[in-house]
């Protein structure tokens, strides 16, 4: 049950092409936003959707996979892990960031 204490699994749509930074050890991270859509039905009977966004970051052998494979629009299942972190901007304000640590992604549609 040690797997379950911090695990995500999402099913969505790139929102942008992965963006690649390669580090001097050669270790690789891509990055890139994840869209995944809820749908319910309002008073009035019409459909709604309802569209989350996730910050997703992969590294090493998955961050080739994404670099490779991936783009803008794809349709993809993925496992991670939630972390949170924070960072100063430019004008020295604190931001918070939840990203989404993948660790396996798959490629939902078929090649062309």
């Amino acid at each position: 049950m040690t797997t379950l204490r911090n695990s995500v699994q999402l099913i969505g749509r790139l929102g942008m092409d992965p963006e690649v930074k390669t580090f001097e050890n050669d270790q690789t991270k891509v990055r890139f936003t994840l869209a995944t859509s809820d749908y319910y039905k309002n008073k009035e009977g019409e459909r709604v959707e309802e569209t989350q966004w996730h910050n997703i970051v992969a590294w090493g052998r998955i961050a080739k996979v994404a670099e490779n494979y991936l783009n803008k629009g794809k349709e993809i299942a993925l496992s991670g892990k939630l972390t949170n972190r924070s960072y100063d901007d430019k004008d020295g304000n604190k931001k918070y960031i939840t990203e989404i640590i993948a660790n396996e992604i798959l490629m939902l549609e078929k090649k062309n």
